[in-house]
C-alpha cells in the first residue's frame, strides 16, 4: 500500500478485542478513509464498525467477515467454501471412497464456534464426506458429527488433544481410526498428540489421514515426518495483492465485481475471494518458493 501511494496505519491487537476496538476509534480520529479489519471477533466489533461507517469510511473486512452489521462494504478472504472441499476431497482420494472402498472409520474436529469461517469450512468439507457417512463408507463411531459437537472452542489444541483423548479410549481401543477431519493444523497438532500417546506412528499401527489448514511450520514438518497428511495454504501475500487492487478500484471510482457475496446474518458483503492451495508430501515446496519459510526451516 505505501508503494502504492498510500500512507499507512497498521496496528495488531493481539487477540484483544477491547483493544482493537480502540485501535479502530484512533485511526478515526486521525482521518482514515479505509478501514481493513481482520476483527479479533468477527461478532464483537459490529457497533465500532456502524460509528466508523457514519464517520464516512470504507470498511473491508480481511479473512473474517464482520458480522450483525450492515456496515460492511466488502469482504476479502480466501474462498472458504473451498477450503473445506479441499480437505473432504483428500480424505475422499486417498481412501478411495469415489471407487467404493471402505468402510473406514472417521472422526471430526471443527473450527471454533465463535468463529464465522468455521461454518463454510464445515459446510465445504463435509458437502463431500457426508455422502460417504450416510452410506457407511465412513463410519464416525463416536456419533459426534454436527459442527456444534464437533466445533473447538478459540481452536484450542488443548481442547483438541483431550477430546481426541476421549474419543480413542471410548470407540476405539479395538479398531483403528482411519481418518481424521481437522479444520485446522492447530487442531491437528492436539490430534497427532493424542494418537502419539495411544500408540499410534508404528508400522502396526500407522497415523491416519489427517487434515489441516494454514502450513503452520510444525505442521509441514509433521507432514514431511509422515504425521499430518495435508494442509492449506493461505497466501497472505495474495490477499494482500486483492486488497490493494480493491482500494484502488474503489479510489478510481471503478465498478467493483464481486467474486461471490457472504452472508453476515444481516446483509450479503460483495466478497472478493482467492484460490487456497492444497499442500502435501507432493508439493510443499511451493512454501519455498513463495518465501513462506526458508529450506532450512524444515526438516528435510
Amino acid at each position: 500500500f505505501e508503494n502504492a501511494g498510500y500512507e499507512v496505519i497498521i496496528e495488531y491487537a493481539n487477540d484483544a478485542v477491547e483493544r482493537q476496538i480502540t485501535q479502530i476509534e484512533n485511526m478515526l480520529l486521525k482521518g482514515c478513509k479505509y478501514l481493513i479489519i481482520a476483527a479479533v471477533d468477527g461478532y464483537a466489533i459490529s457497533d465500532t464498525v456502524e460509528k466508523a461507517k457514519d464517520a464516512g469510511a470504507t470498511i473491508i473486512a480481511s479473512d473474517r467477515l464482520i458480522m450483525n452489521t450492515e456496515a460492511v462494504d466488502y469482504y476479502v478472504t480466501f474462498d472458504l467454501i473451498r477450503m473445506g472441499e479441499l480437505q473432504g476431497g483428500y480424505i475422499e482420494s486417498e481412501l478411495g471412497l469415489k471407487d467404493g472402498k471402505g468402510p473406514y472409520t472417521l472422526e471430526i474436529f471443527s473450527g471454533s464456534p465463535d468463529d464465522p469461517n468455521s461454518i463454510p469450512f464445515y459446510e465445504g468439507a463435509m458437502s463431500i464426506l457426508k455422502p460417504y457417512i450416510d452410506n457407511g463408507q465412513l463410519v464416525v463411531k463416536s456419533g459426534q458429527i454436527s459442527l456444534d459437537v464437533t466445533g473447538t472452542l478459540k481452536w484450542d489444541s488443548a481442547a483438541a488433544q483431550a477430546r481426541m483423548d476421549n474419543i480413542l479410549s471410548a470407540y476405539y481401543t479395538d479398531e483403528k481410526l482411519d481418518a481424521v477431519l481437522s479444520a485446522a493444523d492447530v487442531l491437528s497438532m492436539g490430534v497427532i498428540s493424542s494418537l502419539n500417546s495411544m500408540g499410534y506412528g508404528t508400522p502396526e499401527l500407522p497415523f491416519p489421514i489427517i487434515t489441516g489448514q494454514d502450513c503452520e511450520l510444525t505442521a509441514i514438518n509433521y507432514i514431511l515426518e509422515g504425521k499430518q497428511s495435508m494442509s492449506v495454504f493461505l497466501d497472505a501475500a495474495v490477499l494482500s495483492e486483492k486488497m490493494l487492487t480493491l482500494v484502488n478500484a474503489l479510489e478510481a471510482g471503478e465498478t467493483i465485481n464481486a467474486d461471490d457475496t457472504y452472508h453476515n446474518d444481516m446483509i450479503d458483503v460483495p466478497t472478493i475471494l482467492y484460490e487456497p492451495v492444497l499442500v502435501d508430501i507432493n508439493n510443499y515446496e511451493i512454501l519455498i518458493e513463495r518465501g513462506f519459510y526458508e529450506e532450512s526451516d524444515l526438516i528435510l
